[in-house]
């Protein structure tokens, strides 16, 4: 069976730990491959030649460093059906799914392309008689990135292409769940003409993490997972003096206001709910409807929907299904666990996805998309992240009923409302304690060029990923104050320096 080792210096590297894991297809539950779990030594191979390669790509002008950029970008859209199949395979997202992936993924390139003009700094002149202030956009040095499973091209090209356009050298530790398209990436790096060593991947474990983010040579650390290991790469990394982005769990939703059109309601919520088997950070997993008509309505229609929703592998039928199977079996279990102690809590349980078998992949991974009714504040359910296609209505007799059960929840990273009153949806931007909103957009992600990130658990650090804020994570600033006096001046100046 094909063993994936790591990209270090150019090159595929085996690894000589000994430790592998292994990579199933979760629509058929059959391993595909295995995967290396590196060595402690082998992390620091890779943080090596980072270091190295740091040296002189942080040297090459910001227009070079863009036109890599450019061919990176080119190579992506030619391979984009074998990356987005590769996708399909290894996290078992519906095939057009992962192609939406990785054109999110595309878009941070191409933000990324525009390096030249991000990384300019700022001039001041005459900030006294003869002085002049400017400041310098200059790259950290070696940094890390730590991605999840349920996107394994987008979450990585949300960190490494801004981070190597800015002049950095990075380490990329992705999921062991599906570990293959990272691999892909460095290849098609190296091919746009990418120096050896500046973009390096190394696959592993807690063993690899750890090297990560405890070395020394390791300047920034970037990270998107649940919040209990956000916390943890935080504050080991933090303490060690690194700058660290650690985006964690979430638990988001929608309210839908009695005036919302409840065809665009229906439509956006299937999607945004039961897309990719509801593994995304920023899925919708609790409807908040004001007021029972809205949720009875809701709740009738939804049922519907998924009474005629086609769930199955990713590729290879004759009409795509709309869901695939879930990442594994472990996790199948525990999402078919939340189902459970949801029915023991009291929820209403409409639709169960618990018993959902495709004929023919028995051993896939699937759960059917799930549908609870009358859950209530302190439930299980909806107060912790299920990640899986569980759908949860809750029901609020007012909007501030609504506003306050999503500003008391421990996650802010998305939310959404669906309205047609323009003051209710001002008023709901302005007061609600989540780091991205939606105004009838179920799935509020920011575009390249702005910056994706929560508020309270879901976001551990300062700096939000990629955009503006993604360039500023990626340099520190030097600010320069300088004169060049016509002759030599005499006598010392003991007061505190003013410009006048």
């Amino acid at each position: 069976m094909k063993t994936l080792g790591n990209y270090i210096n150019g090159q595929q590297t085996p690894s000589k730990s000994g430790r592998l894991g292994p990579v199933y297809n979760p629509a058929t539950g059959a391993q595909s491959i295995s995967v290396a779990l590196s060595s402690a030594d082998e992390t620091r191979t890779a943080i090596a030649s980072a270091e190295e390669a740091f040296k002189t790509w942080s040297k090459v002008t910001p227009l070079n460093r863009a036109r890599v950029m450019f061919k990176f970008k080119a190579l992506l859209e030619q391979h984009a059906d074998e990356i987005a199949e590769m996708i399909t395979n290894e996290h078992g997202k519906v095939f057009s799914d992962a192609k939406g992936e990785l054109t999110r993924g595309l878009e941070v390139v191409e933000f990324a392309c525009g390096i030249p003009h991000l990384q300019k700094g700022e001039h001041s002149l005459n900030v006294g008689r003869g002085v002049d202030s400017m400041s310098l956009m200059q790259p950290l040095g070696v940094c890390a990135g730590i991605s999840p499973f349920n996107f394994p091209a987008m979450v990585p090209m949300w960190m490494f292409p801004v981070a190597i356009a800015c002049g950095n050298s990075f380490v990329m530790k992705p999921s062991e769940k599906d570990p293959s398209v990272p691999l892909r990436l460095a290849e098609l790096l190296s091919e746009a003409g990418l120096p050896d060593g500046v973009f390096n991947i190394v696959n592993g474990d807690k063993e690899a993490v750890d090297v990560l983010l405890t070395d020394e040579r390791i300047q920034a650390v970037s990270f998107v997972g649940s919040t209990p290991i956000a916390e943890y790469i935080y504050a080991t990394a933090s303490a060690h003096g690194k700058r660290v982005q650690a985006l964690g769990g979430a638990k988001n939703h929608m309210i839908v206001m009695p005036d919302a059109d409840p065809n665009q309601v229906v439509g956006s919520l299937m999607g945004a709910a039961y897309g990719s088997a509801g593994e995304r950070c920023m899925a919708i997993s609790v409807a908040v409807c004001v007021g029972d008509e809205v949720a009875d309505n809701l709740v009738e229609k939804i049922s519907k929907e998924i009474d005629g929703m086609r769930v199955g592998p990713g590729v290879g039928l004759p009409e795509e299904a709309h869901m695939g199977p879930v990442i594994s079996k472990e996790h199948c279990a525990k999402i078919k666990d939340y189902i459970t102690i949801g029915v023991e809590e009291g929820a209403t349980l409409i639709r169960d996805g618990r018993d959902f078998v495709y004929p023919g992949n028995e051993n896939g991974y699937f759960v059917g998309p799930t549908l609870f009714d009358h859950v209530k504040e302190g439930m299980r359910i909806h107060n912790e992240e299920i990640f899986g296609p569980v759908l949860c209505v809750v029901r609020a007799e007012s909007y501030q009923q609504a506003l306050d059960m999503i500003n008391a929840h421990e996650y802010g990273n998305g939310t959404s409302i669906f309205t047609r009153d323009g003051d209710t949806a001002r008023q709901f931007c302005e007061d609600v304690q989540v780091g991205m909103v939606g105004v009838n957009v179920p799935i509020p992600v920011p575009m390249a060029f702005h910056s994706f990130g929560g508020w309270k658990r879901s976001l551990f650090g300062p700096l939000h990923m990629h955009g503006p804020d993604g360039v500023r994570f990626y340099t520190r600033m030097k600010t320069i104050t300088a004169r060049w006096p016509t002759g030599l001046r005499a006598g010392a100046e003991f007061s505190m320096p003013t410009m006048k």
